[in-house]
């Protein structure tokens, strides 16, 4: 399925992974690998990118599919998976027009990746396809984090970043600026991000991504409201990445449901 629009592209897509660095001990790696073996299979990852889990978990053994909307992102996972002897099954989706020809037994959103989508109505949807997709008793659990969690004396605050790497096969520096405007009131973050190829200290390239707005917060108590309303029973909060129950000063919250069995 073609998509239109979709923010993982060009340089944003191009240096994801050399940015990041080594993920392989993200501790959210580790709390979806325990879901999964409580859960089952088979597993959809969703907003998969480049593979990070998707990859990983399919060499294990686990019986894994992903979507992603942007065809930059899975044109690397594949490019990963070559050099992986893998043969992973993904699709170009978004969230909101999940259409797969098979259910699941548990549903990642890892990531944060569902707060990309901004528009209530099309997140309700998203949870909606999401519901339909998973096997009666099946799991979905979606990483969530607050936006803004510092002081705040105002209705808007901002804070931007640098970020840079050795791009392996030159040695030239990949450097990233990202500014990023928080709405509170709306609870909607603004992006603005810069790449720039810097050699023998001259930036040789460089593309400007902005988005507005990017990605929607979500309160503890709305996360738990977003999947009871699609329909998902047992819903918990946890503390990070760990399967204790969430606390009111938790940053990072996946959260998590059932599907009814009946």
């Amino acid at each position: 399925m073609q998509q239109t629009e979709y923010e993982y592209r060009g340089a944003m897509a191009q240096f994801w992974d050399l940015l990041r660095g080594d993920t392989s001990n993200w501790v959210d790696r580790f709390f979806f690998l325990d879901l999964i073996q409580q859960s089952g299979q088979p597993v959809l990852d969703v907003g998969c990118g480049t593979g990070r889990l998707l990859l990983d978990f399919m060499a294990q053994g686990i019986d894994i599919d992903g979507i992603d909307n942007s065809p930059e992102m899975l044109a690397l996972l594949r490019q990963k998976a070559q050099t992986m002897n893998l043969q992973p099954t993904v699709y170009e989706q978004t969230m909101e027009a999940l259409d797969l020809p098979r259910q699941y037994r548990t549903i990642i959103v890892p990531s944060s990746s569902f707060q990309l989508i901004t528009e209530p109505a099309v997140a309700a949807e998203a949870l909606r396809r999401f519901y339909a997709h998973i096997e009666p008793g099946g799991t979905l659990a979606m990483s969530l984090m607050l936006l803004w969690h510092g002081e705040a004396n105002e209705s808007t605050v901002s804070e931007e970043f640098t970020r840079e790497a050795v791009r392996p096969e030159d040695g030239a520096i990949v450097r990233r600026w990202g500014h990023s405007t928080f709405d509170l009131i709306n609870n909607l973050e603004h992006t603005e991000d810069r790449y720039d190829v810097i050699v023998n200290g001259e930036v040789v390239a460089s593309e400007h991504l902005s988005r507005a707005p990017a990605t929607r917060g979500y309160s503890q108590a709305q996360a738990i409201q977003l999947l009871e309303a699609a329909g998902f029973v047992n819903v918990r909060l946890y503390s990070g990445f760990s399967f204790e129950p969430a606390v009111a000063t938790d940053a990072v919250f996946p959260v998590v449901g059932t599907k009814p069995t009946n």
